[in-house]
Order: C-alpha cells, then sequence, then structure tokens
C-alpha cells in the first residue's frame, strides 16, 4: 500500500477527508506494524516509517471511515524487567474512537505460555490472536450538531441521576424493541420525558467508554454488567449501540448527548482511569501491555513482572508517566469537545492522585485539570477513595472537585436504621458537611449527596435486607459490601406482613425525602423512584438480565413513590434555601446556629438543641429552621433572594412524637407541604389550615414532616 511520513500529532486515527494518519506512541518499540483488517478477517500489514519523540506515524491515502486496524509492537518480552512486546498479539489503538467486536477469551490472547504460566522470558506464547481480539475502527468525524448547546446548570440548581445504558431502557415497553438497552434508547422522547417528569437536571452515566467482558464471568454464564473495565478510553461501548459498530456508535452517542440537551438534561460519564481491562500479570494483552507495559502500568519495584494495584482489579495506571496523563487528558478532552459531555465521575478517584505511592491531592494530574481551560470548565466528581493504603480521602480533594460524599451516605443510613450518637453528625451532613468542605474554601456544592448508588443495594433493598443475597453471582456469597447498615424492619426480605411493608415504603420516602432537601447536590439512583429492588443483591456487577434492568410495569404503590419523588424535586427546584450556594453563618458543629438566624435547632418541645442535647447519643428527633430570608448570595441577576420559610422535622425513633411550633419570632403561619406518614400528598381535610406558634405537630415514629411558613 502506498504509504506516506504522516505526522505524530494527534495520536490515533485521524481522517480527513481523503486518507487516515495513525500515530502510536511507544518507547520500547523497535518496529510497529499498522494492520488494516478487512471484512473477511484477513489483514494487511504496513510498517509505520516515522517515529518522532517516540510516536510511530504514517499515512495511507484512500483509508475511509469503518476500515479495522490494529497494531502489532515487535520489542523485547521481557517481563522481569517489565516489557511485554508480543508482535503475535493484535492490538488495540489506545487512541481508537470506536471498537468493533469483543475479545473470546481465547489462549491467543496471552502473551506467555499457558504452559508455563512462570511467564519464562524465553517462552512467549506465539498463538496469533487475529480473530480473537477487538478491532480498532477508522471513524468519520463529522456530525450536525445543530443547535446543541450546554444546559450548563449551576452545581446548586443540580439533580443527579445515576443510569445505566441498557438498565434503564431495556425492559421499557414504550420503547421500540431492537433499540433498548442501546444510547438511542436513552435518546428515545419515553425515556426524556421520564427524566424530565422526574426533575432531574444531568444524567450520570455508568461506564461507556469501551470495556471488555470479563473471560471468568462468561464462563459462569454471567456477564460485566456495570463496566468498570476500560480498554478504550476514547471510544462509546459497542455493546450500547443500535445501529451498528464499525463507528455508527460515535454518532448515536453524539445523537444521544443532542436529544438530552435539548430536553434540558445534562450527561456526566462515569470514568474508569485507574486501571485497565488487562489485569494482572495473567491477563490478556489486548491493547497498553503490549505497546509498552512499564510505560503505561504501575509495576512492583522490586519485581517488574507483577503490577502495583490500589484497584483491586489486577493493575493500575503509572499516574506519573506523561504518557499516561496525556491519554487521560486527551481523552477527557475529546470527550467535552467532540462528544459534547457536561463532566465526569471518576471512578476510584484517590488512585489518580498516588503518584508515587501516598495519596497526593497535588499530584500531576490534579495540577493538569487545574490548568486545561476544556476539562476544568466542566463539572468534575470524585469517587474520593481507592482499596490502597490511605485510600479513604472524603474531603481532601482540590477546590476545583466535588465529591461523593460517603460519610453522608453512611450517616443518612445509620440515622434512619436507628443507630444511637448519629444525631450531631446527621445535622452536618444534611447541612451541607461543612467540617469536610469549608476549611479549603469549597462549598455546600463540593458534597456530592446520597444514600444508594450502583455499588450496593438500592433503596428498596436498603430497608428490606439487613444481609446481601449475592448467590446468583456464582462466589458463594463472598463477593460484595458486607457492613452496609441497612435495615430490613423486622423481617429479611418480602413479607405480606402489611405493617412492615407500611414502615418500608415511609423509610423510602424517608431517605428520599433526606437526601432532596440536604444542602449539597443530590444524587439519585434509577429505579428508586420507582422502588426497584435487586433482590437483596448489593454488587450486580455481574447480573446483565432482569435482577438488575428497571422494571417498568408498577403498580399502585411504585406509582405513588414516583409521585412522591417528583413533588420532592420540584419542592427543591421552587425554593432555594434547599439549595444554598454557601453554608450557613452558624458554626460546623452540630450544625450550630449563628446571629444571622439563618438556621435554628429544636428539640421537639420547642426548645433550642443545647450541648447536651446533642451529647444525648440516643436522641432520635431534631427539627431544623431554614430561613428564607437570610440567603447570603444574590441571584443570577445580582437581586437578593427571599424564600419562605422551612421547618423540617426528623423523628428516627419508633414511637410518635408531637413536636411544637417555634414562637413568632420564626414565622406565625406553617403548612404541611411533606409528611412521609402519608403515601401520597398531605389530605388538607385532615390537617389544620396552618399550624400557629406554639401548636403541636405529630410526627409517627420514623417519618419527616417538612412545614412552610409562607414569606409576609
Amino acid at each position: 500500500m502506498e504509504t506516506w511520513p504522516g505526522k505524530a500529532y494527534p495520536l490515533g486515527a485521524t481522517y480527513d477527508g481523503t486518507g487516515v494518519n495513525f500515530a502510536v506512541f511507544s518507547e520500547v518499540a523497535t518496529r510497529v506494524e499498522l494492520c488494516l483488517v478487512d471484512d473477511d478477517g484477513s489483514e494487511r500489514r504496513v510498517d509505520l516509517p516515522e517515529v518522532d519523540g517516540f510516536v510511530w506515524h504514517g499515512y495511507l491515502p484512500g483509508v475511509q471511515p469503518g476500515q479495522r486496524y490494529g497494531y502489532r509492537v515487535h520489542g523485547p518480552y521481557d517481563p522481569a524487567n517489565g516489557h511485554r512486546c508480543n508482535p503475535h498479539k493484535l492490538l488495540l489503538d489506545p487512541y481508537a474512537k470506536a471498537i468493533d467486536g469483543m475479545a473470546d477469551g481465547d489462549q491467543a490472547l496471552f502473551s506467555y505460555d499457558f504452559a508455563d504460566p512462570s511467564e519464562d522470558p524465553g517462552k512467549a506464547n506465539i498463538e496469533d490472536s487475529l480473530g480473537h481480539t477487538m478491532y480498532s475502527v477508522v471513524i468519520n468525524p463529522f456530525f450536525d450538531w445543530g443547535q446543541d448547546r450546554a444546559p450548563g446548570h449551576e452545581y446548586h440548581d443540580t439533580v443527579i441521576y445515576e443510569a445505566h445504558v441498557k438498565g434503564l431502557t431495556e425492559q421499557h415497553p414504550d420503547i421500540p424493541e431492537e433499540i433498548r438497552g442501546t444510547y438511542a434508547a436513552m435518546a428515545h422522547p419515553v425515556t426524556i420525558q421520564h427524566l424530565k417528569d422526574l426533575g432531574v437536571t444531568a444524567v450520570e452515566l455508568m461506564p461507556v467508554h469501551q470495556f471488555v467482558d470479563d473471560f471468568t464471568l462468561r464462563e459462569r454464564g454471567l456477564h460485566n454488567y456495570w463496566g468498570y473495565n476500560t480498554i478504550g478510553f476514547l471510544a462509546p461501548h459497542n455493546g450500547y449501540a443500535a445501529y451498528g459498530t464499525r463507528g455508527e456508535q460515535v454518532a448515536e452517542f453524539k445523537g444521544m448527548v443532542k436529544a438530552l440537551h435539548a430536553a434540558g438534561i445534562e450527561v456526566i460519564l462515569d470514568v474508569v482511569y485507574n486501571h485497565t481491562a488487562e489485569g494482572n500479570h495473567l491477563g490478556p494483552t489486548l491493547c497498553f501491555r503490549g505497546i509498552d507495559n512499564a510505560a503505561y502500568y504501575r509495576l512492583v519495584d522490586e519485581d517488574k513482572s507483577h503490577y502495583y494495584d490500589t484497584t483491586g482489579t489486577g493493575n493500575s495506571l503509572l499516574m506519573r508517566s506523561p504518557h499516561v496523563l496525556q491519554l487521560i487528558m486527551d481523552s477527557l478532552r475529546y470527550w467535552v469537545l467532540e462528544m459534547h459531555v457536561d463532566g465526569f465521575r471518576f471512578d476510584l478517584a484517590a488512585t489518580l492522585a498516588r503518584q508515587f505511592h501516598e495519596v497526593d491531592k497535588l499530584s500531576a494530574f490534579f495540577d493538569l485539570v487545574q490548568q486545561d481551560p476544556v476539562v476544568s470548565q466542566v463539572k468534575l466528581i470524585a469517587e474520593p477513595w481507592d482499596v490502597g493504603d490511605g485510600g479513604y480521602q472524603v474531603g481532601n480533594f482540590p477546590p476545583l472537585w466535588t465529591e461523593w460524599n460517603g460519610k453522608y451516605r453512611d450517616t443518612v443510613r445509620d440515622f434512619w436504621r436507628g443507630q444511637p450518637a448519629t444525631l450531631g453528625e446527621f445535622a452536618s451532613r444534611i447541612t451541607g458537611s461543612s467540617d469536610l468542605y469549608q476549611e479549603d474554601g469549597r462549598k455546600p456544592i463540593a458534597s456530592i449527596n446520597f444514600a444508594t448508588a450502583h455499588d450496593g443495594f438500592t433503596l428498596r433493598d436498603l430497608v428490606s435486607y439487613n444481609e446481601k443475597h449475592n448467590e446468583a453471582n456464582g462466589e458463594g456469597n463472598q463477593d460484595g459490601e458486607s457492613h452496609n447498615r441497612s435495615w430490613n424492619c423486622g423481617v429479611e426480605g418480602p413479607t405480606d406482613d402489611p405493617q412492615i411493608n407500611a414502615l418500608r415504603r415511609r423509610q423510602q420516602r424517608n431517605i428520599l425525602t433526606t437526601v432532596l432537601l440536604s444542602q449539597g447536590v443530590p444524587m439519585l439512583l434509577h429505579g428508586d423512584e420507582l422502588g426497584r429492588t435487586q433482590q437483596g443483591n448489593n454488587n450486580t456487577y455481574c447480573q446483565d438480565n432482569e435482577l438488575s434492568w428497571v422494571d417498568w410495569d408498577l403498580d399502585d404503590t411504585e406509582r405513588g413513590l414516583l409521585a412522591f419523588t417528583q413533588r420532592l424535586v420540584r419542592l427543591r427546584s421552587e425554593h432555594p434555601v434547599f439549595r444554598r450556594r454557601r453554608f450557613f453563618a452558624g458554626s460546623a458543629d452540630h450544625g450550630g446556629e449563628s446571629e444571622v438566624g439563618d438556621i435554628a435547632w429544636f428539640e421537639p418541645g420547642g426548645s433550642h438543641m443545647d450541648e447536651a442535647a446533642w451529647a444525648n447519643g440516643y436522641a432520635r428527633a431534631v427539627m431544623v429552621f431554614l430561613n428564607g430570608q437570610t440567603i447570603p448570595e444574590p441571584d443570577t441577576r445580582g437581586q437578593k433572594i427571599v424564600d419562605d420559610h422551612f421547618l423540617v422535622l426528623f423523628n428516627g425513633s419508633d414511637g410518635d412524637i408531637e413536636f411544637t411550633i417555634p414562637t413568632a419570632d420564626y414565622g406565625d403561619s406553617w403548612v404541611v407541604e411533606i409528611d412521609t406518614a402519608t403515601e401520597g400528598a398531605p389530605d388538607p381535610a385532615q390537617q389544620p389550615a396552618a399550624y400557629a406558634p406554639g401548636a403541636k405537630v405529630t410526627a409517627i415514629g420514623r417519618s419527616v414532616v417538612v412545614l412552610r411558613c409562607a414569606r409576609s
């Protein structure tokens, strides 16, 4: 084939209308072959003729979008010194923007000799992986975005909905069957209408970067469902494509983003830059391992045949390598500039901070993000932990970042399941966790507040099970978290007891009310608003089936929960007192009060909380006053924000409690907005028109009552 020198930048395969420039980094390579794979599975090999700065490159005129390709990298196979080149393995382009096929698990994918897994350098596996591996695809980068523009919701106005592309749409009866479980299904009007009716402003999609279906799972008849097994950092996962995988998935993904943006909904991607799908030293050679193992992965210093692993997946990317950092930053910019996404949630983000051994929030990765004019301007959400030493870093990320607040999740769960000594911390969490974020200049929006996420129980299961029930995963129920901070309300799993079922429904409403009315950014797990259950499985990473998918066949109870959630989101949206941009002026200790009067805390009898009340480890009830007329920040036009006052009555005890409305200094006429004791909206016929100061309001055992005082 005719081959021109081409250019070393940009990396990847770049189509310009008449041909394609190919460029791939490898410092260890002695020769790099570009392999064009034809429809019949045969290949045409072309030596890349030029190398500049360890980037091998060449331009092939006439190559068109849809062309499948890969690389064969010649160089040392010397695991003891960290090198694993093997030209018998067809390798993915680290910068591939589309990937076709799926690796099949054949022995040909592995570089070491199966007869000698000790990996004697002289016994590399010479079986050819062509026909067993995945293929990079040249894409057409052109797309008609029309009038697309980012919704640009401020954090304090944001309600996040964590969703799985397939899980959310696979069983929806009003989506055409042939596109269910795909990007096209996410863009379907019925999906978008559900999100709009719910009132969420952003979908946080579980991994959509190209991932690998674990071979060991397939042997058990299971599949990688969550997708935290990335192999292509610039390629949308081909398993979610309705219209083809020879690059068509790119346009389909863009169409999904465009449709969601038109509805005012942002798209946040859950991204996995901490490890890859190649696993440990016994894993397959699909891409990075065969291109330049020591440049991409963190190896054990004293034994470079093994990988340093802080992710629990077998490997960790080398965060001090300039080429790894370049790949991550190029990937992030690509998804923002070319795919128009609005932000990222970083899986196991503490690993990204491990430039050397310790977690260092000032590592090179965070410096690069801080100064990048594109990436620094989108939503950046950290999962602030990993499995390595010192990996739990909630509250310790740089000011530009927000965090999944694991302490919020744990405290809210503990409060509603009746654990002692949680009242003070509960107060701190629902007011924005100033103890975690205020000292370094961050604001309440730094806290992503959630009680449930993909990893763990659904909301319904959180109030229905004390123990995990993961037998279906085939690991003897040993996988998944054993300390769930859950409470089954008296019976493990499904029951016909009407009182227990009523309590479980109320507990779901309590937790939703807490999350959606706390200061910070609320996040809901898809299906929680519908009462979704996973039958007690808290680790459905391998359950690509009805156990994990959202069931859209709703009964009256589930429709009622949906309506309740919609009402909560609407209340938050309509009242800025629940979504302040700044912390309350009171001290962080137990959500203390201040001279400004923006917040006040009361015992059920109406007296102010004092130190003794906060120190009572068995106190289970508190009333908080939110002053709608002392919100310090102006609106977008510079006008003072004035809202109604609210009283929120939390009763986490088993018994009914009478709360006394505070004095007229706090408001003279209070009406019920939310009462989690009721299945539907509060019935005006069952309540006085308004509660006056000194009146008694009963909050039944384990319930929340929200009272509003209209501004005078």
